[in-house]
Parts: structure tokens; C-alpha cells; sequence
């Protein structure tokens, strides 16, 4: 994982428009040129987060970050206006945590010719070295779009014409079961928590996989290739 640190390096990344996956804080640290880093962070849409001094020195290898260190994002973010006009498939993430599955989403939607992947800035895994390696080379082909609500992105979708889908154990309806109207958004709850209240009230439709056997449903890359390479056969 690729770390800066130091006030001035940190503060040089930001305003040069470097992909910054998040910036830590130390606890209790404060100042103008620290409140600077912040307000540059938020207008930029990257998350800060405030940490023990403990965690930075780790994260930098150093006692002498100044109380700031940045995480590198392994790959630059899109924006919704990115997606373009024509794309008939967007894969929306509500909340996925784990590196290794955010990389193999990534190859899937690849494999299937999603146009992008929407992911939001909180409380989900960005890009990192680990979700690099694990799309192996998917980066450099899909665009990952970042986004502060993922309600709104949903609305935006919308607006486009976008028909949103969201996958949902609890749904009567089975994935390979429906008519996919394109263009088609699939949106896939985070692991062990499925889709947000709100995220599946935004939905236009809510799809379930059969279970066989004793759990209630997949792993979120597995569900996600299950379902987008439907989608794939219905849409060749």
C-alpha cells in the first residue's frame, strides 16, 4: 500500500489531483496547515479519517508524519458524467468491504462489458493495492466511479434512463426469471448486510438467487457473477 506523510507531501498530492484513496488524521492533532489538508479533502471528495497516532506510525513506518499520512488509491476514480451515453450495463456496490471481493466484481463486470462500477466513499473498501492485484488488469478496462450517497447516484442513473436492479434474498423474484429492461444498473449489498433500507427502496426491482442448500445466500463476487453473466446471455 502506497503512503505519504508529512504536511507538506500530503498537501502537495492534494492540490496536484493525485489519487488519494483516504487521508488519516491523528487524534487530538490540530492547526491551520492540518484544517487546510481537511478542507482540500472535502472538496475533493476524499474521506478523512481520525486515527490514533499509533495507527499512522504504522501506516508510514515513521513517528514523524506530522499527524497526517495519505493512502494511495492503486487507480484514479471516474465521475457519474464518465459513463457514457450509450452504456447499457453499470454495477452499483452498496457498502462491499472486502479487497478481494471489490477485485473480483471488477473482472466480472469486465468479462460482461459493464461500463462502470459505483461504489461509495464510506464505509466500503476503495482501491487499494489488494483490489489492483485481485482485478488482475480489470482496473485498467472498467471505470470505477466513487460516489459520497449512493442513493443519489441511483437517481442519476434514473434520470439517464437506467433501470436499477437490486439483488435481495428476501425478493420473490428470481434473477433468471425477469426481462432485463436496459439500460440496466445491478446494485449488490455489502457482505453479511445485503442492500441498505433506503438503497432498496430505490430499486426498481428487487431479484433473489434459489438457494439449495442451508446458507441464504452467496458471497457478493459469486452472487455478482451469477447474475451479470445473466444478464450477459440475455444481452449478448
Amino acid at each position: 500500500m502506497n503512503t505519504l506523510s508529512g504536511i507538506h507531501s500530503v498537501r502537495e498530492a492534494l492540490q496536484a489531483g493525485h489519487p488519494i484513496e483516504h487521508v488519516m488524521v491523528a487524534q487530538g492533532a490540530a492547526g491551520p496547515r492540518l484544517q487546510e489538508i481537511i478542507d482540500l479533502c472535502r472538496g475533493k471528495g476524499i474521506p478523512v479519517r481520525f486515527e490514533q497516532r499509533t495507527v499512522l506510525d504504522r501506516m508510514s513506518g515513521t513517528t514523524a508524519h506530522q499527524g497526517v499520512v495519505a493512502v494511495a488509491a492503486a487507480h484514479r476514480y471516474k465521475e457519474l458524467s464518465d459513463i457514457p451515453a450509450g452504456a447499457r450495463l453499470v454495477v452499483v456496490l452498496d457498502g462491499v468491504e472486502d479487497p478481494h471481493n471489490l477485485g473480483a466484481i471488477l473482472r466480472t463486470a469486465d468479462a460482461v462489458g459493464a461500463a462502470a462500477v459505483v461504489i461509495p466513499e464510506r464505509r466500503a473498501v476503495g482501491l487499494t493495492d489488494v483490489v489492483g492485484k485481485a482485478a488482475a488488469g480489470a482496473l485498467e478496462h472498467v471505470p470505477v466511479v466513487r460516489v459520497a450517497n449512493v442513493n443519489r447516484a441511483l437517481e442519476h442513473l434514473k434520470e439517464r434512463g437506467f433501470w436499477v436492479y437490486g439483488l435481495d434474498e428476501r425478493s420473490s423474484d428470481l434473477y433468471s426469471a425477469i426481462e432485463y429492461a436496459t439500460p440496466t444498473a445491478v446494485v449488490l449489498g455489502g457482505e453479511g448486510k445485503g442492500l441498505h433500507e433506503q438503497v432498496r427502496n430505490h430499486c426498481d426491482g428487487l431479484l433473489r438467487i434459489p438457494m439449495a442448500g442451508h446458507v441464504s445466500s452467496l458471497n457478493v463476487s459469486v452472487a455478482a457473477g451469477v447474475v451479470l453473466f445473466e444478464w450477459k446471455r440475455r444481452n449478448p
